[in-house]
């Protein structure tokens, strides 16, 4: 059993003033990934997200380490949505022995269990590959963080929970998800936690998607909490409007096409692709997209792709309308999705213009890769990042202007073009954020900012400060802050 870093709970009739509702921080916290919240009511304790840090080396070795709580005494664990940032330590939980439910939406359930595999598949595939060069150096092997094997007990675990269904999951804690609009099955939590008059409601955001955004709907508000955990990925900036973002695209499109080179674009299998695909699809529409080969570099994306042509009641009102009309997401004649390793090599030899959409999106491992290594050295080519790039990534070194870059071990020269379009991104912007939190009207809840970057923290914590004449916290990795007392 592993060791806690809760404090203990204090003894029956202990003063009136002791902490019984509080939430302890172990991730994403003044930090954009590993999202991860131990809420703690009395003798219970409920566990909202168990996501992986990503992007650094320091990342890898804070998701190795032993959780900093005792598992033994977890009663449930809560999902915001399926990205690995906020489910991809679940299977190392159900490894150390926790066997309690995990509550989610069905969409959120059905791409866990895809994403979990491949993660599990990664790490596999990775600690292989270091134990081989470990040898040749007379070291020892070293071992996944967790396995397939530990990604399949996951899964009988999971609870699904529609959107707005009241779900009594403990003696005085029950909650409903609403539509996050962040990804298919994203979810925002409201939690209504102890009785009578010590009843306190927690709005846990998750991750909150922008107004207007391709396929889902827009993420709901709510007007009533005591207390909100908000992301603020973006709360030192704004998006482009759509509008904006999408003639910029076609513009490096048609840019890219003249060149005669490829198009590289990494994007997250979960959600970005399928928003690509959507925006392209517009831009075939209206005759305006200059390209006729678009293929999809990702066995994920390719499942998941699969997953939202199967979900179409939780698209919003334009997708229903076009899907009426006969389109199709995964029938588009311009699009090919890729299946075995020698399609993905032979895009490489492809020597006429292409749009290559590929995993991951912030460059950190997947396929994309070697797309990168064929390409980045190219003059004629193109990269296109369409999504946030996390300190220390490959993407966010590419973005930031790295003349050359080291992929698996080579160091290669970037003469490629590198854009940027920020409009696709499945995160609200700053305004967006800042109406989100305007919509609670009743009382003037108790606010802590979680999942950015400290630049971005700040700047959201200064305007919600300035609206609501109460500056939010920004709590440190493993602080806790109490919502309710006894």
């Amino acid at each position: 059993m592993q060791s806690s870093a809760v404090p203990h709970l204090p003894a029956a009739g202990a003063a009136a003033t002791s902490i019984v509702m509080d939430i302890t921080f172990y991730g994403a916290a003044r930090e954009v990934t590993g999202s991860c919240f131990l809420i703690r009511y009395r003798d219970r304790r409920v566990l909202f997200d168990c996501g992986m840090r990503q992007g650094t080396f320091e990342a890898d070795k804070k998701n190795r380490r032993r959780f900093q709580f005792d598992i033994g005494q977890l009663d449930a664990v809560v999902l915001s949505h399926a990205h690995i940032d906020h489910c991809g330590l679940l299977p190392k939980l159900a490894a150390a022995g926790y066997a309690g439910p995990i509550y989610a939406t069905p969409a959120t359930v059905a791409l866990t269990e895809i994403l979990l595999r491949d993660a599990a598949h990664i790490q596999e595939s990775d600690a292989e590959r270091e134990t081989r060069w470990r040898a040749r150096e007379g070291k020892s092997a070293v071992e996944p963080m967790y396995t397939t094997q530990d990604a399949e007990k996951v899964f009988p675990l999971f609870k699904p929970v529609p959107y707005w269904k009241d779900c009594r999951i403990l003696d005085e804690i029950e909650f409903r998800f609403h539509d996050a609009g962040h990804i298919l099955g994203s979810a925002i939590t409201e939690f209504e936690i102890g009785s009578g008059g010590n009843m306190r409601r927690l709005v846990m955001s998750g991750d909150i998607g922008p107004d207007g955004q391709a396929l889902i709907r827009d993420p709901e508000t709510l007007d009533h909490a005591h207390a909100v955990v908000m992301e603020s990925t973006y709360g030192d900036r704004d998006h482009r409007s759509r509008e904006e973002t999408l003639a910029e695209f076609e513009r490096v499109l048609h840019e890219a096409a003249e060149t005669g080179g490829h198009v590289i674009i990494p994007a997250f299998a979960v959600g970005r692709t399928q928003s690509l695909l959507y925006r392209l699809a517009e831009l075939d529409r209206d005759k305006r997209l200059p390209f006729r080969e678009v293929y999809v570099d990702s066995p994920m994306a390719l499942t998941t792709t699969g997953l939202y042509c199967r979900s179409a009641g939780l698209f919003d009102e334009e997708t229903l309308e076009l899907i009426e009309q006969g389109f199709e997401l995964c029938d588009l004649d311009f699009v090919h999705f890729t299946h075995s390793v020698e399609d993905s090599k032979a895009l490489n030899e492809l020597r006429r213009p292409a749009i290559i959409i590929s995993a991951s999106g912030m460059c950190t491992g997947g396929r994309v890769l070697h797309h990168l290594r064929h390409n980045l050295w190219r003059p004629e080519a193109h990269v296109v990042f369409v999504g946030f790039q996390g300190r220390g990534t490959l993407g966010r070194q590419l973005v930031d202007g790295a003349k050359a870059v080291r992929i698996y071990g080579e160091e290669v020269s970037v003469k490629a073009a590198i854009h940027t379009i920020n409009g696709f991104s499945a995160h609200a912007g700053r305004s967006d954020l800042i109406r989100w939190h305007d919509a609670f009207t009743k009382g003037n809840p108790q606010t802590m900012l979680v999942h950015g970057e400290e630049d971005s923290m700040e700047a959201l914590a200064d305007a919600l400060e300035k609206r609501r004449h109460a500056r939010p916290a920004m709590p440190r990795e493993g602080e806790t802050i109490s919502f309710g007392k006894d």
